[in-house]
């Protein structure tokens, strides 16, 4: 078994948004997750019950629900887009050790996310690191291509310029670390503390041994601080 690559070389800092650059047991993505649910019962006209079965399905399929509601059902994205990414970010509170953290990292920062451009603002500006990022490549700049397919990858490295080779990822998901694996990128797969109670499906939290997992943790800032040598 090879060895985990390291961040020696890494010039390119890519992260995921949601529950990434925010812990896990805040449940903030549930605010969507429940919005998502109850778009869909309208849209299809189904039950709850149905839109959480339909929602899982597509998203599990699909990379994102939207995906599997455009496929199938010739969704227009603009209005769900809209729709399910209102909600509350009060409970998100400035991260100043993370902000720190961030800091230090030498090089460039920028977000990939399956969200909108309008929600990681709000994320980033609730926890007070909106400073350190560059740019935020969006499901919009994706051309409403999600992770983990190929594609997106690509075209968020083509518009930015990223080297995989000498770039890290950081994400919740381990399905979304394997392209970038391949690709080239140390990856770093952030789950939740043991001790935090989330709501998540079974295999939104499995892959932590996966082999395009290189390192694992379920604290970012602290995890972004032992990594980095005292003298850079």
């Amino acid at each position: 078994m090879s060895e985990p690559r390291d961040f020696s070389h890494v010039e390119t800092w890519v992260f995921d948004l949601d529950n990434t650059l925010y812990p896990h047991h805040l449940n903030l993505w549930q605010q969507v997750d429940d919005r998502i649910r109850a778009f869909i019962a309208d849209y299809l006209k189904v039950t709850l019950d149905d839109a959480f079965r339909i929602q899982k399905d597509y998203y599990k399929r699909y990379g994102t629900t939207m995906r599997g509601l455009m496929a199938e059902h010739n969704l227009d994205p603009d209005d769900y887009l809209d729709f399910v990414h209102r909600i509350d970010h009060s409970p998100l509170e400035p991260d100043a050790a993370l902000g720190a953290a961030l800091e230090r990292l030498p090089g460039r920062k920028l977000i990939l996310t399956n969200g909108t451009r309008t929600h990681a603002d709000a994320v980033m500006k609730r926890l007070e690191i909106d400073s350190h990022f560059e740019d935020v490549f969006d499901i919009v700049a994706a051309n409403l291509e999600p992770k983990p397919f190929r594609q997106t990858y690509d075209r968020f490295l083509a518009l930015h310029g990223v080297d995989p080779q000498k770039a890290a990822m950081f994400e919740d998901l381990a399905r979304n670390l394997e392209v970038p694996h391949a690709l080239g990128m140390t990856t770093v797969l952030v789950v939740p503390p043991p001790d935090k109670a989330v709501v998540r499906e079974g295999w939104e939290l499995a892959g932590r041994d996966a082999a395009h997992v290189d390192h694992v943790t379920d604290d970012l800032a602290g995890f972004l601080r032992a990594m980095m040598p005292p003298s850079r």
